[in-house]
């Protein structure tokens, strides 16, 4: 009788034929079938899938390691398009169209020039993520330190596009500014005047109040609006400094906006981290993110744009500086309302006036 390691010896001699012929095919078709790849072999798809989930920083990474996968980048399929379409939905820069379609009568920016098969979107992605948080003359950058006339308006230059952000989109846009230095009263607006229209939503950060107002006649000037005031009055005592943000999503507005609060010895022993922003004075925190809610919809506006801006009531010193132009919120504004029983219905919460102004001959004859 055979043993049992002379069974296996058996077994293991008849398997060397088959073996031996089962190891020189699979060495045939590893050198037959798996070629060395190149980054060329990527630029079929599977590069742009990979691509489109990195962030500016790192794409710019990866355009610094080889030139192919920086020309695949900049191209109309190319991950920096697919970005900036994200990072600049619903915005656009005046006299320069969408970040996705640039205007072809643009009569500044290279990229705006040229068809969109010729678009640099890398470029076309830097151009705006430096520009869209900026200010138009005579104010420029994204930060304002001083307004010289009562009454000043400073608009931003891009432009909220209600048309893509219209129902039955999931994003929106929204606009937050850092107050860290406020002389008088300021207050954060949006206007329809690029389509030709006269009308305005007003937010105060200090009155916690939104006003819709229409200018019906120039001479003499008559105004048409009403109110709500969704937030309570600021108590601190002085001028506004926090945060605050507009959020529009779909064909509905909502404010938001951040106190800045002084700290007590009791807050700082308890709390030595408090948080704070770049700017804030030192010894103060934030308060929480407070929303008035959606308070508004768009009947009010003209056409399919509308302009952001600050309004200043008095002339000083100010340091006010755009932070963001983003998608999301700070706080859940569906969420938020439903938790915040003192929260009214837009709908049927606010209060008409109108008031008008007389003509200069007759002020300065009374």
């Amino acid at each position: 009788m055979k043993s049992t390691f002379q069974v296996h010896d058996a077994f293991q001699a008849a398997a060397r034929p088959l073996y031996s012929v089962c190891r020189t095919r699979a060495t045939e078709l590893h050198v037959c079938e798996m070629p060395e790849l190149s980054f060329a072999e990527l630029s079929g798809g599977p590069y742009y899938i990979l691509a489109g989930m990195l962030d500016a920083n790192s794409l710019c990474s990866m355009d610094a390691t080889c030139k192919l996968l920086r020309q695949l980048s900049r191209t109309n399929l190319g991950p920096w398009r697919a970005l900036g379409s994200r990072a600049f939905h619903g915005v656009e820069l005046e006299r320069e169209g969408t970040f996705d379609q640039p205007d072809p009568n643009a009569e500044q920016g290279q990229c705006s020039r040229l068809k969109k098969s010729r678009v640099d979107w890398k470029v076309r992605y830097h151009h705006f993520k430096h520009s869209v948080p900026t200010f138009c003359s005579p104010f420029s950058g994204r930060e304002i330190t001083s307004v010289a006339h009562p009454d000043e308006v400073a608009y931003l230059r891009c432009r909220l596009c209600t048309d893509v952000v219209a129902e039955g989109c999931s994003q929106g846009v929204y606009l937050e500014v850092e107050v860290a230095s406020n002389s008088d009263n300021l207050s954060m607006a949006v206007v329809d005047f690029e389509a030709g229209g006269c009308s305005s939503v007003t937010f105060s950060p200090d009155t916690g109040a939104v006003i819709r107002e229409r200018k019906v006649r120039e001479a003499p000037r008559k105004v048409e609006g009403a109110y709500i005031q969704p937030l309570p009055t600021v108590t601190t005592g002085r001028p506004f400094h926090g945060l605050m943000g507009l959020y529009l999503y779909q064909d509905r507005l909502a404010f938001f906006r951040r106190c800045e609060l002084p700290a007590t010895g009791l807050d700082r022993e308890a709390n030595p981290m408090q948080l704070q922003t770049p700017g804030m004075a030192q010894g103060c925190h934030l308060g929480p993110w407070e929303t008035t809610g959606f308070v508004s919809d768009l009947d009010w506006a003209e056409g399919r744009r509308l302009t952001p801006c600050l309004a200043f009531r008095d002339e000083g010193a100010y340091r006010v500086r755009v932070v963001q132009i983003g998608a999301m919120p700070p706080l859940d504004v569906q969420k938020a309302t439903r938790q915040d029983t003192k929260v009214t219905d837009w709908r049927t919460s606010w209060s008409d006036f109108d008031w008008e102004v007389g003509t200069p001959e007759v002020a300065a004859s009374a």
